[in-house]
């Protein structure tokens, strides 16, 4: 019997030590904190966050940092940089952050919180929407390369 269970408890031991190593360890990755804001049911969920920028593009007052691709993805996290701290990364990296961050592997400290996305139409919301997970920056030092 107990040359059975030696295995199982070490297999245990071992699964534990996987998943707090990826949740509890220096930083949270996307799909982590999409659940995480899910779970938060509207409250911030505090954090460092790391991920690798694969889509950007600039707003108005915003550029926006995505995980996925495709920004509607459930599993991407958006990092919204608002434009204060937009202007002040653009002169730390020599350049438009919307390009210089794209394919960048990234670490973000701050709040992730599950936003409401409504449809649109004519201007008015159609009664459809969608979540995605944010977390915005304010400030540049929010966010560093890895």
């Amino acid at each position: 019997m107990k040359a059975f269970l030696t295995p199982i408890l070490a297999l245990a031991a071992c699964a534990g030590c996987a998943s707090s190593a990826r949740h509890g360890g220096a930083w949270i990755d996307p799909m982590h904190a999409v659940h995480l804001a899910a779970a938060a049911q509207g409250r911030p969920v505090a954090g460092v966050f790391a991920l690798t920028v694969q889509a950007s593009d600039r707003g108005e007052d915003r550029i926006w940092l995505n995980s996925e691709r495709d920004y509607r993805d459930p599993r991407n996290l958006t990092i919204v940089v608002l434009e204060p701290a937009a202007r002040e990364l653009g002169e730390q990296l020599g350049g438009d952050p919307v390009a210089r961050l794209r394919g960048r592997r990234i670490q973000v400290t701050g709040q992730a919180r599950r936003t409401r996305i409504d449809f649109m139409h004519d201007g008015r919301a159609t009664g459809k929407y969608y979540y995605q997970t944010h977390v915005h920056v304010t400030r540049a030092a929010q966010l560093r390369l890895l």
